[in-house]
C-alpha cells in the first residue's frame, strides 16, 4: 500500500464474493473509475486466486489488500498471494502483531470506545469503525472528541450520498462494498454502473 497515495484518495473498495470469471472486467472498471485501493475479502470463494488474478490485471495500478482476515492462516494465505495491507472486522491480536512487526499496514475493526482504543493501542494504521452505517457520521464526530489522535476508517453503508458527511465528521478514510459493488450489477456484467458510482463517490470526496 502506498501511504501517500491512500492519503491523497482515502477511499477503499471492498470486493466480497466476486467470482474468478468476473474479477478481470471488474478490476478494469475499478481502474478506469480512478479508485486506487481495493481489498479482497478472504471469505470469498477461491479468495487467494481472485486476489492473485486482480493483482496480475492491475499491474501496479491498484493497491490490493485482503479483508476479513480472522486467523494467522488467513493472513499467510493473503500475504502469499500478494496482499499489500490487511483489514479485519475486529481486533485479532496475533495478526496485528505480525503486521506491525513486518511493517504491513493493518486496519483492525472496532465499534465501542474501548474497542477503538484497544485497536489503536495494538498498532493499527487506522481503526476500522464497523458497521458504521447503523450509528452514522455523528458517532464518528463524538468519538473524535476524546480520541482526536486516532485515525478512523468508516466502513459500512458508505455511498455517494453520505461520503462527505463521514469525512466532515472526522473519518480519515472510508470503505464501501455492496452499496456500489451490487451483486445484480456484477451478475449482469453491468460494470459501467459500478464505474459511474465510484466516479461519483470520488467526485463528492474531491468537492470537500
Amino acid at each position: 500500500m502506498n501511504p501517500t497515495q491512500f492519503k491523497k484518495l482515502p477511499i477503499l473498495g471492498i470486493l466480497r464474493g466476486v467470482s474468478l470469471d468476473r474479477i478481470e472486467p471488474l478490476t478494469r472498471s475499478i481502474i478506469s473509475s480512478g479508485l486506487k485501493t481495493i481489498e479482497i475479502a478472504m471469505n470469498t470463494p477461491l479468495a487467494a486466486k481472485v486476489l492473485r488474478k486482480a493483482k496480475k490485471i492491475a499491474r501496479g495500478r491498484l493497491s490490493i489488500g485482503a479483508g476479513t482476515v480472522l486467523t494467522m492462516k488467513d493472513l499467510d494465505k493473503a500475504l502469499d498471494n500478494g496482499a499489500e495491507f490487511i483489514i479485519m472486522p475486529t481486533l485479532v491480536p496475533d495478526v496485528v502483531e505480525h503486521c506491525v512487526k513486518k511493517k504491513i499496514p493493518v486496519f483492525p475493526g472496532a465499534l465501542t470506545p474501548q474497542e477503538i482504543y484497544n485497536a489503536w493501542r495494538s498498532g493499527a494504521t487506522m481503526v476500522k469503525i464497523f458497521p458504521a452505517k447503523f450509528l452514522g457520521p455523528g458517532y464518528l464526530r463524538e468519538i473524535k472528541g476524546p480520541f482526536k489522535g486516532i485515525k478512523l476508517l468508516a466502513c459500512g453503508g458508505v455511498s455517494p450520498h453520505n461520503v462527505k458527511s463521514f469525512f466532515q465528521s472526522g473519518a480519515s478514510a472510508v470503505a464501501f462494498g455492496a452499496s456500489i459493488f451490487k451483486k445484480e450489477w456484477i451478475k449482469r456484467k453491468e460494470f459501467f454502473r459500478i464505474e459511474e458510482c465510484i466516479k461519483e463517490l470520488i467526485s463528492k470526496y474531491n468537492s470537500l
